[in-house]
């Protein structure tokens, strides 16, 4: 693909084929990815990539321990909810979202389904856990940089026909994550990202995000 059909092109992936994903295919995709800038080229991430037995586990402890009530303890800083338009474009997105799932606003058990996706990881036959050394816990570059690397990866993995989403809820139940991808103890888990050959059939998949515009975004001084 050209970059601009990539950038232009790319959506998040919420339903995957049950088709595995040759290790060779992801090893080209992370070398893509590991081109993106970083500063000072700490290059700090790591990347455990999960897949088969692992996975499962970490899906079936996820969705345990949520439908038990137990406390998330993501090891990445949360921060507050968010507020005003923030919070009107993460509605937006969910609504999208459950109109093309036909989720009814008051279909509770639908709703739940779709949140316990989320801690299955999707269902992809793989997820990516990007962690950093906890030896650079207060350095906002280094957020920063991870934040580069998975961007590149999910537009890497799209040029090459696969489908990404990034996300929290995978990584919510950390000890659970920690304990069947065998992180080490000194590095922090920071996000996750399903990673598979996207299920076109899947009615979420079709879902584009909107945009706001350059010019809501941008503001431009010394130009004629």
């Amino acid at each position: 693909m050209q970059f601009d059909e990539v950038i232009m092109g790319r959506r998040s992936i919420r339903g995957y084929l049950n088709k595995p994903v040759p290790r060779e295919l992801i090893e080209e995709v992370l070398a893509l990815a590991m081109r993106a800038p970083s500063s000072m080229n700490t290059q700090p991430w790591y990347f455990h990539v999960i897949t088969g037995e692992p996975l499962d586990k970490i899906r079936a402890g996820n969705t345990e321990r949520n439908l038990a009530g137990v406390p998330h303890s993501r090891e990445f800083r949360t921060g507050t909810g968010f507020e005003g338009v923030h919070r009107e474009r993460q509605i937006g997105v969910a609504k999208q979202l459950f109109s093309a799932m036909g989720i009814a606003r008051d279909d509770k058990d639908a709703r739940l389904d779709w949140v316990l996706r989320g801690f299955r990881q999707f269902d992809a036959p793989v997820c990516v856990i990007i962690t950093y050394d906890k030896g650079l816990a207060d350095s906002d570059d280094t957020a920063f940089d991870c934040g580069a690397v998975t961007t590149a990866l999910v537009n890497a993995a799209w040029s090459r026909g696969l489908g990404c989403v990034i996300n929290s809820q995978g990584i919510m139940q950390s000890p659970v994550v920690r304990e069947h991808a065998e992180i080490p103890d000194d590095q922090v888990i920071m996000k996750a990202v399903a990673l598979g050959w996207p299920d076109e059939s899947f009615p979420a998949n079709a879902v584009v995000s909107e945009r706001k515009s350059v010019a809501e975004a941008t503001v431009f001084k010394g130009f004629e």
